[in-house]
């Protein structure tokens, strides 16, 4: 973000979760050195304010602050943290870091910007998702590229000169419209995306945008899937034949447990049956 001195700075920072105001702060690091910005705990930060907005959806925070009469002395990448201070990793960065310049009275004005105007979008799985990106001024030469994250795991995603993923397609709309659209998305695909100019001669980063942070929810199974299921179910095996077979089997089961019973009061009847195998007088085995 660039900021001249003496404007109002606007930090954005929503928690998705329950409401923690005693366990987040801000902090800016510069040169290596980390500065605590204001801590929604305790301390006295003049010049700092939050925003203190909760947003439409339950559940969310919002954890905004303003930093008053913007001088040089606060340019530099601030994070805001969630802390418990119990854990040997007492802080966990809750977004990438918003890099901040200060822009002099006597400055000039800078020869190129980046603007990604979304901050977040959301988006199901399979949809097809514009991230918008518009680039004003010169610049040194070089290609617009997008990447998701930062650092040196950041991943290409699009290439205006180049090869890029084979699901993201250009909009290009004007010559200063650099956005992109994701086909069919998934939620592999959630991340923050970065719109940066780089410059060719010396092929390395020369102005990057604010970046765009995409959350992909997982579709939910349709019921008409389930229904039409049930459906063919129902054709394939009709309630009446289902019927039929039930009772079928049942009496088949009835019909082999009778004659079991049968066959067994018949041999109790006649226990004479049983000497007539051994040898004897022939007049034993009448009857």
């Amino acid at each position: 973000m660039l900021v001249a001195e003496g404007e109002t700075l606007l930090l954005r920072c929503t928690f998705v979760g329950s409401c923690l105001d005693d366990m987040i702060k801000w902090v800016k690091v510069s040169n290596q050195d980390q500065q605590e910005i204001y801590n929604f705990k305790h301390g006295i930060f003049p010049g700092v304010t939050p925003m203190i907005q909760r947003t439409l959806e339950p559940l969310n925070c919002d954890y905004s602050i303003y930093i008053h009469i913007v001088t040089r002395e606060h340019a530099g990448t601030y994070h805001c943290v969630r802390f418990d201070g119990l854990s040997e990793h007492p802080e966990k960065k809750l977004d990438e870091g918003t890099s901040v310049l200060v822009k002099g009275a006597g400055d000039s004005e800078p020869d190129l910007w980046i603007m990604q105007p979304q901050e977040l979008v959301s988006s199901t799985t399979g949809d097809t998702v514009l991230l918008n990106c518009t680039v004003l001024g010169n610049g040194p030469p070089g290609p617009i590229r997008w990447f998701r994250g930062s650092g040196l795991s950041r991943e290409a995603i699009y290439n205006f000169e180049g090869l890029s993923h084979p699901n993201v397609t250009a909009v290009r709309a004007s010559n200063s419209d650099f956005s992109i659209l994701l086909h069919g998305v998934s939620t592999e695909y959630a991340g923050t995306y970065y719109c940066v100019k780089f410059q060719r001669k010396l092929n390395r980063q020369y102005l990057s945008g604010q970046g765009t942070r995409l959350r992909v929810k997982a579709k939910p199974s349709a019921p008409q899937e389930t229904e039409f299921i049930n459906e063919r179910v129902a054709r394939i095996f009709p309630s009446g034949l289902l019927s039929v077979l039930t009772l079928v089997v049942l009496g088949l089961k009835a019909v082999t447990l009778a004659a079991f019973l049968l066959a067994l009061a018949v041999r109790r009847r006649n226990p004479r049956q049983e000497d007539c195998r051994t040898p004897g007088p022939a007049e034993l085995c009448s009857f």
